[in-house]
């Protein structure tokens, strides 16, 4: 297999979205997995400032002037339900800058999905102890009402008692 080819199909199969844009920020190649996180097509995307996808522009020029790799950038796209992390990096012999997004949209729903059963379970707990409070304190009222009864019964048996003593 050639090594061409194998980078091609490297490209076109990687689940992440990649881009390179030049150093005016304009794409110049994006892989299928970014056109499909950005629900467009690849010729749609060619020439475009990057900033008008993606909300980073600003972090592809500080890669390039500071020749770093920017690492776990986490961004959010509400209208297209996309989280992703983002590793941008300089490629300075290209003279272009690159960036993979990792789509941890899944991931999100779930951490959401597992928040929202917590606070369920949570409020549910509440409940249930909002109820056993009532009760205790409904048994403690009855509880008291018998003792304060009892107490009286036996007070005028006592008293009955010692008057036929005396």
């Amino acid at each position: 297999m050639k090594s061409a080819s194998l980078w091609q199909k490297l490209w076109d199969y990687d689940p992440n979205g990649l881009v390179a844009v030049n150093l005016d920020l304009k794409i110049v190649v994006v892989n299928p997995a970014f056109c499909t996180f950005f629900q467009t097509e690849d010729d749609d995307l060619i020439g475009r400032d990057v900033r008008e996808i993606m909300c980073i522009g600003d972090q592809f020029l500080h890669a390039w002037e500071t020749k770093s790799v920017i690492k776990g950038v986490e961004n959010h796209y509400p209208a297209l339900n996309l989280f992703v992390r983002n590793v941008i990096f300089p490629l300075p012999q290209e003279k272009l800058i690159a960036c993979i997004l990792v789509d941890y949209s899944q991931e999100e729903q779930q951490r959401q999905e597992m928040n929202e059963l917590k606070k369920l379970s949570l409020a549910k707990v509440e409940q249930v102890i909002n109820k056993q409070m009532k009760t205790a304190q409904e048994i403690a009222g009855l509880l008291g009402e018998t003792t304060a009864e009892t107490k009286a019964s036996l007070l005028q048996v006592q008293a009955l008692l010692n008057e036929d003593a005396s």
